[in-house]
């Protein structure tokens, strides 16, 4: 009786051990799915985000590309401003002469400015 007894006992702890894996092997499981799923957004994500990466990356060279351009053109600005600025009074000084000359002014005994400063603003203002 006393064997019987702690056959039992024994039985009865198997069960409740079997019990408790069963329950272990459930909450497992539900784990590893739980965790599966989170991968998979994860990586969805992921997959976003490098998009949106690389996109940006091509939207920042192109933006670097413009301001470049930008920067080369207010480069060539500044640096022909001074011989504009003459060219454009020379040219308005001229305008005003032929202006003058249409009213009937007489410039035959004037002297005309000359130099290599008024054929390069010619030079330049036809190139441009």
């Amino acid at each position: 009786t006393v064997a019987e007894t702690e056959e039992k006992e024994a039985q009865k702890d198997y069960e409740a051990m079997m019990a408790e894996c069963a329950e272990k092997r459930t909450l497992d499981s539900k784990s590893l799915t739980d965790k599966e799923a989170s991968k998979a957004e994860m990586q969805g994500t992921l997959e976003t985000s490098e998009g949106e990466t690389k996109s940006t990356a091509k939207e920042l060279m192109a933006t670097q590309q413009y301001m470049a351009s930008l920067h080369a053109e207010c480069d060539w600005l500044l640096q022909y401003f001074d011989v504009r600025k003459t060219a454009r009074a020379e040219e308005i000084d001229s305008l005003t002469k032929a202006k003058a000359i249409l009213a009937g002014a007489d410039f035959s005994l004037l002297q005309l400015r000359t130099g290599s400063s008024v054929a390069r603003a010619r030079k330049f203002l036809q190139r441009a």
